[in-house]
């Protein structure tokens, strides 16, 4: 377990702790960032590039045959499981983690994530025997019904419970909370995947989900800064036409989340925001994620980028390779690839760095905010 705060009992001490400003987790990532830094720089080019890529794999019950000499030549920096991955018995996913994990570990010592979308509701990738979550919609419904005390409860009561049965099977990572906060534009393409309409009820269930998580040993990627509209990044550009004041009211939950609960990660969305840069989505823009994500709300965690591969990022007159290095060069962290575009993507960061568009002091930096939330997760060895 990476912490040892108990869990409190009471829903309301979660509220209060949140409004206070006090951070749960006060040994945090910054413990380790100098030995997170100086390992990095001990790193070689080949494994820096690997580190911030995070893919998926093929197999059930144990590695695809295709796998092993991929996660042999680039031991990644985390592992993203789907339903196809995870749909047997608990023995056989077990089975699967543990071996994906010995192998890309083996050469350095450093573990990949084992990561999930563990959002409950719609998403919910586990198969027979893992207890599927609400939605998180769900418990706004509650609280208007029974009260936001008992919405609270019954949150920290199902995620204690369901990241204990998770991290038994060897997760280290969940793509959630959402904290994006519902309203009539972003609603078509969140549908229940929020907590609901009020700012402050989405900050308290999600700093229940960081928090249970956490106590398992469990990282979060809370999702996705700064939001969305209507459009769905998969087939489209969304934008969000929003000035100043409406868009720090937009995002008041993941200021709060980083203050108070210093998740390891937040997760880029593909969105277009003029009024910060009219150029460039978030997940490729340096205003955004420089000056609005690290500068303004201080994050200093791992910013994960949404899925390059998305028709978003190909509108925007980019290759998923090219959007790569320009997301390394703009901040982002860690990059989502799949399996059969691996070698691609991994050889377009080391020509980048060859030919001076990456420099390697950024990708370092890259993989020393990855080894540093590692060190404090336990996975370097």
């Amino acid at each position: 377990m990476v912490y040892t705060i108990p869990m409190k009992k009471i829903a309301a001490s979660v509220m209060a702790l949140c409004f206070l400003g006090q951070s749960l987790f006060p040994q945090g990532a910054s413990a380790y960032r100098e030995r997170a830094a100086a390992l990095a720089a001990s790193l070689d080019d080949h494994t820096l590039a690997a580190q911030v890529l995070m893919t998926g794999i093929s197999g059930r019950g144990a590695l695809g045959p295709d796998m092993l000499p991929i996660l042999e030549q680039i031991p990644v920096g985390a592992v993203m499981l789907f339903r196809y991955n995870l749909d047997s018995p608990p023995a056989e996913v077990r089975a699967l983690l543990s071996q994906t994990q010995a192998l890309v570990s083996r050469r350095n010592g450093i573990a990949p994530f084992m990561a999930v979308d563990h959002e409950g509701g719609l998403v919910h990738r586990f198969g027979p025997g893992i207890e599927r979550l609400p939605s998180a919609y769900s418990f706004w419904e509650l609280a208007q019904r029974e009260g936001r005390p008992r919405a609270l409860s019954q949150a920290q009561e199902l995620y204690t419970r369901s990241a204990a049965e998770i991290a038994s099977l060897g997760i280290t990572m969940v793509l959630a909370p959402v904290a994006e906060i519902l309203n009539e534009e972003n609603r078509v393409f969140l549908q229940t995947r929020s907590f609901g309409p009020d700012g402050g009820f989405v900050e308290d269930l999600a700093s229940v989900y960081i928090r249970a998580m956490a106590d398992q040993g469990i990282a979060s990627v809370v999702k996705h800064f700064p939001g969305h509209s209507s459009e769905d990044p998969h087939y489209g550009v969304s934008a969000l036409g929003l000035e100043p004041p409406a868009l720090e009211a937009l995002v008041r939950p993941f200021r709060t989340l980083v203050r108070t609960m210093e998740p390891a990660s937040i997760m880029v969305s593909h969105v277009l925001v003029p009024a910060v840069d009219r150029e460039r989505i978030a997940s490729l823009s340096a205003p955004v994620m420089q000056s609005w994500l690290r500068g303004d709300l201080g994050f200093q965690g791992i910013i994960m980028a949404d899925d390059y591969f998305m028709q978003a990022v190909a509108l925007a007159g980019l290759s998923p390779q090219a959007a790569a290095v320009e997301g390394l060069n703009a901040g982002v962290d860690m990059i989502m690839v799949w399996p059969h575009n691996i070698g691609t993507v991994h050889r377009a960061i080391l020509d980048a760095l060859a030919n001076g568009s990456l420099s390697r002091e950024r990708l370092a930096e890259a993989a020393a905010r990855i080894l540093a939330e590692k060190l404090r997760y336990g996975l370097i060895y």
